[in-house]
C-alpha cells in the first residue's frame, strides 16, 4: 500500500531559534503585539510504499533519524496519513 508520512521537525525548546525571533520581531513591527513567540521548523512529506501503516511509520522515523532531523538540535514527529 502507499502511505504519506508527514514529518514535523522543530528546534529543541531549550535552544534559541534565531529565525523565529526574527519573524517575531517582524510581526511585532507590523503591530501584531499579542503574538508572544514564534518557532520555525520544517514540514516534510514522504510517499512510502509499505505493507502496513506501522512499517511506513518505521521507515519515516528511520529517514528522519538518519537524514531529515539533527538530533542534537531538533526533535521530530511522524504522522502517517
Amino acid at each position: 500500500m502507499n502511505y504519506t508520512a508527514q514529518i514535523k521537525v522543530m528546534p529543541l525548546k531549550e535552544l534559541l531559534d534565531p529565525q523565529g525571533k526574527a519573524v517575531l520581531g517582524g510581526l511585532q513591527r507590523l503591530g501584531l503585539q499579542d503574538i508572544a513567540d514564534v518557532r520555525i521548523g520544517k514540514h516534510i512529506d514522504l510517499q512510502i510504499s509499505a505493507q502496513s501503516k506501522e512499517e511506513a511509520h518505521q521507515m519515516a522515523s528511520e529517514a528522519a533519524k538518519k537524514l531529515l532531523a539533527n538530533p542534537v538540535m531538533e526533535v521530530f514527529e511522524v504522522t502517517i496519513v
